[in-house]
């Protein structure tokens, strides 16, 4: 698998998967072909709860406020529990563990396979993957999967849910307003208004991920009962129980939404470019680890379908070696590659673009 031959071939599957909401790349062309239809944005009934009326607005508003304001309380109370060294080796471990299993969910299952279709794999484990990223408190997956789609749709231009760079003050003001939106005040504005029936209807067509949208509630909960039980089983006591609540809980939910978030921000707004896009996006190696490759965000806006992130050798990229070893088990196939010419080509366009515009 692999090579330039599969990278077209993919490439021809989803222009084809495009009209089902497959393909939102930042491509100036799919851009104009985009604008021609008008997004049914008020169509997204799978968000929670419904964006339909001013009270649900008002309760997704609420809801999203609990989201971001609980797990930061979570993690206040953790600092002050490690600064009387009131933690110990299993809450880290479960920390650890429970950070890894919902933000690849988020990763690899929400983004790579769901948006992009960057490969394909059995339905367990497209379920489960939806499911754990569904654990990250980031929204029902067909409501992710629509915003996100929209944010390639219109990367960095109105219409982008979370771009920094659409406030219409200039200046450094400007610029703290546009990281806050981008941040987390898209949040309270336009998450989940993407419309699914335009950015998602292969999901809205798959009885399995409507399931999983639905459940977001009782998900959500049980990303957070998970960490408990585990502590509970382990230690045999409820305070055991409540501190893997505390960091296996709140506390990654904090992190987790904070790395992503940093993604709508810190990418598009610092870092290094080096193909020819029609975006503000960046690669920002600090976050590349934390992200689990996702900070190689330039890369890939460059190449949206590409199911690797990291496309240089010291461009570390988790969520694609996760790819690759579930290619190698025969549990990922059709997986999207950039052949280097192609790479090179588009790098070649950055420069030259930046001598014209030079000289």
């Amino acid at each position: 698998m692999g090579g330039s031959g599969h990278a077209a071939s993919s490439a021809a599957d989803r222009t084809t998967a495009g009209s089902a909401g497959g393909d939102w790349t930042s491509s100036a062309s799919n851009r104009r072909r985009r604008r021609s239809a008008s997004p049914a944005i008020a169509d997204c009934s799978w968000a929670w709860p419904s964006a339909e009326s001013a009270d649900s607005s008002r309760i997704q508003k609420a809801t999203n406020l609990i989201a971001v304001v609980l797990p930061f309380l979570g993690f206040l109370a953790a600092v002050v529990l490690l600064w009387n060294s009131l933690v110990g080796w299993l809450d880290l471990a479960i920390l650890a563990g429970m950070y890894l299993a919902t933000a690849l969910g988020v990763t690899v299952g929400f983004h790579r396979l769901l948006t992009h279709r960057s490969f394909g794999t059995v339905r367990p484990l497209r379920v489960t993957l939806a499911a754990l990223g569904s654990m990250s408190v980031q929204g029902p997956v067909i409501a992710w999967v629509a915003d996100h789609r929209k944010h390639h749709a219109f990367a960095d231009e109105e219409g982008d849910p979370h771009s920094p760079h659409l406030d219409p003050e200039t200046g450094f003001a400007g610029s703290i307003r546009g990281l806050l939106h981008a941040h987390v005040g898209w949040l309270f504005n336009t998450q989940a208004k993407a419309g699914a029936r335009r950015y998602a209807r292969d999901l809205l067509a798959d009885p399995a991920m409507r399931r999983l949208s639905h459940a977001f509630p009782a998900l959500a909960l049980l990303g957070l009962a998970i960490p408990f039980a585990l502590g509970l089983a382990i230690t045999g006591t409820l305070a055991g129980g409540l501190t893997a609540l505390l960091w296996g809980g709140l506390v990654r939910v904090f992190f987790v939404h904070h790395v992503t978030w940093s993604i709508n921000s810190i990418c598009h707004f610092f870092g290094r470019r080096r193909f020819d896009t029609d975006d503000h996006s960046t690669n920002v190696a600090w976050l590349a680890i934390p992200s689990l490759g996702e900070a190689w965000h330039h890369n890939h806006h460059a190449f949206p379908t590409s199911a690797f992130h990291g496309l240089r050798r010291l461009e570390v990229d988790p969520s694609g070696l996760l790819i690759r070893l579930l290619e190698r088990v025969g549990l990922a196939w059709d997986v999207v590659r950039v052949p280097p010419e192609r790479q090179a080509a588009k790098a070649q366009a950055a420069v030259s673009a930046q001598q014209a515009a030079a000289g």
